[in-house]
């Protein structure tokens, strides 16, 4: 399984040298990393497509090996919407936070020595939940789920 730290940095790279679109493999966790980031509106599109375009009728046609998700990038005065997105979980240290946890890192107090989320930013958690395998630190804490939380947005 590729590790989510590849696609903060791919992202964040590409914000800064101002490209309109992005290609990263195809996954699971790469499509509901980019979704999230989506409906909270660091993104302007997020589709399926090949290697070489963003072409949802060619993705099915080619082997996984060529299967990209493409983002569009968004900007706003021509300044990044996305300023900075950061692994908070790694490899060599998960970070596991239950329901009250969870409350406390979105109401602006400081869990883990992990700093409080503000106002704009936005936190990827990973569930137990199948269903709702990715949801956003909000979202888990409306469906009443813990897990581990993998990175920020702001």
């Amino acid at each position: 399984m590729v590790l989510p730290h590849y696609l903060c940095s791919h992202i964040q790279n590409a914000f800064r040298a101002r490209h309109q679109h992005i290609a990263v493999n195809h996954s699971t966790q790469n499509l509901a990393i980019l979704s999230i980031l989506l409906r909270a509106g660091f993104l302007a599109n997020v589709t399926r497509g090949t290697t070489e375009a963003p072409s949802p009728a060619d993705f099915l046609a080619v082997k996984d090996s060529q299967k990209r998700i493409w983002a569009d990038l968004k900007y706003r005065d021509d300044r990044p919407v996305l300023s900075g997105m950061e692994l908070i979980s790694r490899p060599s240290k998960p970070i596991f936070m239950d329901l009250s946890e969870i409350r406390r890192l979105c109401t602006g107090r400081r869990v883990q020595n992990i700093k409080p989320l503000r106002m704009g930013e936005i936190a990827i958690v990973k569930t137990k939940d199948r269903e709702n395998e990715w949801l956003e630190a909000r979202e888990a804490l409306q469906l009443k789920l813990s897990g581990e939380v993998i990175c920020r947005a702001r």
